[in-house]
């Protein structure tokens, strides 16, 4: 996947958390706040906020200049032209004193507008954070300890280099990079993984076609070309015979690199998918925080759930199948199977399914649910 996007909604689970659930199953949630302070991971813009390996960090930073129509960078250089003494005051007391969180600062007046109703010091920590001159050196309970880029790199087990690649050579990396992580993708579908700027032709492509980097593939129901990283090429091999099988079912996070484009997401799954967590309340047709459903390569749904920890409750407020999938017993024990893998996970093993499309569903799922409890 190359990065996980960083979100602080967790009805379910926050996102960076849920997105390794859903290929891992139950691992220890510390694990990304060790890989962080350890200097293993990094976090940086580049779909979204996210992290990444801390060897990839080099390509986030050099590309920040050619990324800079970006919202986060225009916001950061607006929020610095305002406040351009206070911001230098912050990166002094940093230098001095040492790492920061923004709970430290005192808030003086009512949350406003902005950036979430942040108070001004969280706005500067996070301008910085963006311009690159600040970095996350660690985090507690999920809040960001802020501390010099420098510093925080110095630490790393391999330095950060200084040599500074161009534009040419940066962007035709992510633009690998993103085959590499797509798996298998059109030319119009790479863009958006890194918010590269411009989009993506096949003709831009061509010169990593010619040089191995990428395999040019025909794909059934396709009118433009695919393409394949060429370290998977022994994958691609086993898929061009019809022999790789899809075996896993779980929940998705709305921020999982399978439904980040929604086009992409249409063409490859016919999947329609909104995040509702947008959208006014009486406007929503599913849920403030729909998971989709991945069953053995295919998306068969979605549900709105939330976790209750303190009561162990895992509640599915509602789940709904796709038109033309069926819920025979194969699925359903899939979905039984599912939810009480992330209920575990959550500390949450009490199940309860409030209602389905079909509607004889959730009754369904509750017997089962029942049984295994």
């Amino acid at each position: 996947m190359a990065m996980l996007q960083i979100d602080t909604i967790h009805v379910v689970a926050r996102s960076p958390y849920l997105v390794l659930f859903s290929r891992l199953g139950t691992y220890p949630m510390e694990w990304l706040e060790d890989a962080l302070a350890e200097g293993r991971l990094a976090e940086c813009w580049a779909h979204e906020a996210c992290f990444v390996a801390a060897e990839d960090y080099r390509y986030h930073r050099d590309f920040r200049l050619s990324r800079a129509g970006h919202w986060a960078h225009r916001r950061a250089s607006e929020v610095y032209e305002g406040a351009r003494a206070d911001m230098d005051a912050l990166l002094a007391r940093i230098r001095a004193e040492g790492p920061v969180r923004a709970s430290d600062f005192e808030r003086e007046t009512p949350g406003g507008t902005g950036w979430w109703g942040w108070k001004p010091e969280k706005r500067w920590l996070e301008a910085w954070f963006a311009r690159g001159d600040l970095m996350v050196a660690r985090r507690d309970r999920f809040q960001r300890i802020y501390d010099l880029a420098e510093r925080v790199h110095s630490a790393w087990a391999q330095p950060l280099t200084s040599e500074v690649l161009d534009d040419t050579a940066l962007r035709a990396h992510l633009m690998g990079d993103s085959v590499r992580a797509l798996g298998v993708t059109q030319a119009r579908w790479i863009a958006d993984y890194y918010r590269l700027p411009k989009r993506i032709a096949d003709e831009e492509l061509a010169p990593l076609v010619r040089s191995g980097e990428l395999i040019e593939v025909s794909v059934d129901g396709w009118d433009d070309p695919g393409y394949v990283h060429r370290t998977h090429s022994d994958a691609l091999q086993v898929a061009a015979r019809s022999g790789l099988r899809a075996t896993r079912s779980t929940l998705l996070s709305p921020f999982d690199p399978v439904v980040w484009d929604r086009a992409r997401v249409l063409a490859m799954f016919g999947f329609e998918y909104v995040l509702e967590c947008y959208t006014p309340e009486a406007k929503r047709q599913y849920g403030y925080f729909t998971l989709p459903i991945l069953c053995r390569g295919h998306l068969v749904g979605r549900l709105d759930a939330k976790a209750y920890r303190k009561d162990g409750l895992f509640e599915v407020k509602g789940l709904w199948l796709e038109d033309g999938v069926r819920a025979d017993d194969a699925l359903m024990r899939a979905l039984v199977l599912m939810l009480q893998q992330c209920a575990q996970w959550h500390g949450t093993p009490a199940v309860t399914v409030r209602r389905s499309e079909p509607r004889a569903l959730a009754a369904g799922l509750n017997r089962m649910l029942s049984k295994k409890a």
